[in-house]
């Protein structure tokens, strides 16, 4: 019987991992179409603001926050003030500024290394040489799956800083997460975090004079894909899949996102997709592998010790 609730355990496990990735990447696909004729930041107001207010609703009518202390819900603001507000204003920036969706899940991709560098003075876990390499593999892989698409956009130098404060807000705000070790359920953390972000997009909008929508039917369709998909699954899923899995595995399957990604834009978008792209997708692939084997033989002892 443990046998099978084992199994049945890391059947789950692989589906929402692979649940994660496509909805994380359609984060950078989606805003692509979107933003073509509208502010990224009017897309961003009424993704959030809408459903901030379908999560209170949600949370105050099942008592989901019912025994939630004060500091936790103070935490996890300042966690949805970096890992959502400011990663998701830096990404929707960098993909109307017209840099390749590709390009942006490539230096968003980087994160894991430096996650890995910072796991072990701050967090005070330790990160085996198998993943370490699985890291280094994973990250040639994603190089090589954008390679095409680097120098392949007008978007001005400057913009390129854009990516790269979006990989820096959600590194701060997985770290604060793992630091604090703050637990108040996937709804409740969904619900702190979108409204947070919410009321500042909302403020931002309304002074900046981005606030009104355009009335056409695909604006609209935006907003619903991007709340439901990157925001309630993807974001859902990487908070469950925290705790489920540990933090380097987690930061792995991030290496997916790349590729998935360019795969998207290819067919989507029309962006390059090489014999450089496949080979990239193996190394991802392999270097994903090395460092779910490595967090599974961590774990493993302590599995041992129990059963």
């Amino acid at each position: 019987m443990s046998k099978q609730i084992g199994v049945l355990r890391a059947s789950v496990t692989i589906a929402a991992a692979a649940a994660f990735v496509v909805t994380w990447s359609s984060g950078f696909i989606i805003p692509a179409f979107a933003t073509v004729d509208v502010s990224p930041l009017t897309l961003l107001v009424w993704r959030f603001v809408p459903l901030a207010v379908v999560l209170l609703v949600l949370v105050f009518l099942t008592g989901a926050a019912r025994g939630v202390r004060r500091r936790d819900l103070r935490i996890q603001s300042a966690i949805g003030l970096f890992a959502q507000f400011g990663y998701c204003l830096a990404v929707y920036g960098a993909v109307a500024a017209g840099i390749a969706t590709g390009t942006v899940a490539l230096i968003d991709a980087v994160q894991p290394l430096i996650v890995a560098v910072l796991v072990g003075p701050i967090l005070g876990l330790r990160v085996r040489g198998s993943q370490w390499i699985g890291l280094g593999v994973g990250a040639i892989g994603v190089l090589l799956v954008v390679q095409s698409q680097l120098g392949a956009t007008d978007a001005p130098p400057s913009a390129y800083a854009l990516p790269a404060i979006a990989m820096v807000c959600l590194i701060v705000g997985t770290l604060l997460q793992r630091k604090t070790g703050v637990h108040t359920g996937v709804l409740v953390t969904l619900t702190v975090h979108v409204t947070v972000t919410a009321v500042l997009l909302l403020v931002i909008a309304a002074a900046t004079g981005m606030l009104v929508p355009p009335g056409s039917g695909s604006f609209w369709l935006a907003v619903v894909l991007t709340a439901v998909f990157p925001t309630l699954a993807a974001y859902g899923l990487y908070w469950w899949l925290l705790a489920r899995v540990g933090i380097t595995a987690l930061q792995a399957l991030l290496f997916l996102i790349a590729p998935a990604t360019s795969l998207g834009g290819s067919i989507l978008l029309g962006e390059p997709l090489t014999l450089v792209t496949a080979a990239g997708f193996a190394l991802c692939a392999m270097g994903v592998s090395l460092v779910l084997v490595g967090e599974a033989r961590t774990k493993m002892p302590a599995a041992q010790t129990i059963g």
